[in-house]
């Protein structure tokens, strides 16, 4: 991974990014209304809703809260860059993670207790889902011999093969990652669900908008993590890994649907419990199977 090609791949994603994105949030509004009975809104409707941000005045309690949102969108989109360019798996997690640090840092620097407690909820989340990603990373790592992307086109086999318990633990924790029910504690996008609007309480205008295309930016990069699983040296892979993308995608917007907000203490010990079982085993699989030979 050369710095030249992360940066490449972050201005590539930083383009594509926030436009699929945007595509498939207006997808999920479609699909989402369509479960419930309705029409529902335009398919463009995300675009419209941060292009009318944008034109708002940004009215915030102080300039330190949109100084950490751009840096926790930034840092977003080089966590793209460095996974869709074929870099480190384990750095775009790391990166992704402090991205997600400088939005609980923003929530904290306006001093709204509404929005601290939508900060103490993301807090609880990152808590509960970053040890399951970090045994994914590793777990792709033991089946595929590297933690560079571009390593998975060298495959005989898709990784998912002998990585399929972390993978089934990745994606219970994709739920919350997604920002979707059961596990949309701190930052709900169903308006009856929250009276104050949890984390981006205090936040407007363009502060508002660059949360929204952060969201989008991340969708892309944490479906780009599940389609990982299912690369290897085909050329047919490729198309595999996005129609399993799409498909779990399907999977997050039905589950949204229909299951209720969980508790804090329900959403720790599940993750925990997950990474545990789903991680553990399949790491102690791999690393002791070749003796179990």
């Amino acid at each position: 991974m050369s710095l030249l090609s992360v940066l490449i791949g972050t201005l590539a994603f930083a383009v594509l990014a926030p436009v699929l994105g945007c595509l498939l949030a207006g997808l999920d509004r479609k699909v989402s209304a369509r479960m419930q009975g309705r029409v529902g809104p335009p398919l463009l409707q995300p675009y419209y809703d941060v292009r009318k941000l944008i034109e708002k005045d940004n009215v915030s309690v102080n300039s330190a809260e949109g100084a950490y949102v751009t840096c926790a969108l930034v840092f977003t989109l080089i966590a793209g860059g460095i996974f869709f360019s074929g870099g480190n798996l384990l750095m775009s997690v790391f990166v992704v993670t402090l991205s997600g640090l400088f939005f609980i840092v923003a929530a904290y620097s306006t001093r709204s207790p509404y929005a601290e407690i939508g900060a103490m909820r993301e807090t609880l989340q990152v808590m509960a889902y970053e040890p399951m990603v970090l045994l994914m990373a590793v777990t792709f790592f033991m089946a595929s011999g590297t933690f560079d992307v571009a390593g998975a086109f060298a495959l005989g086999a898709p990784a998912v093969v002998v990585a399929w318990p972390a993978f089934l633990g990745f994606l219970f924790v994709l739920t919350i990652k997604l920002r979707k029910s059961p596990f949309d504690l701190s930052y709900s996008h169903h308006a009856h669900q929250e009276i104050v609007k949890g984390i981006t309480t205090e936040m407007s205008g363009r502060t508002l908008a660059k949360v929204e295309v952060m969201h989008w930016c991340e969708n892309i990069l944490f479906l780009g993590w599940t389609a990982l699983f299912f690369i290897w040296g085909s050329p047919v892979s490729a198309l595999v890994a996005v129609l399993v993308a799409v498909l779990v995608y399907f999977l997050e917007i039905w589950i949204d649907n229909n299951f209720a907000r969980v508790k804090w203490q329900a959403l720790l010990k599940s993750a925990w419990v997950v990474a545990l079982v789903a991680g553990g085993v399949n790491i102690a699989a791999l690393a002791y199977a070749p003796y179990l030979m």
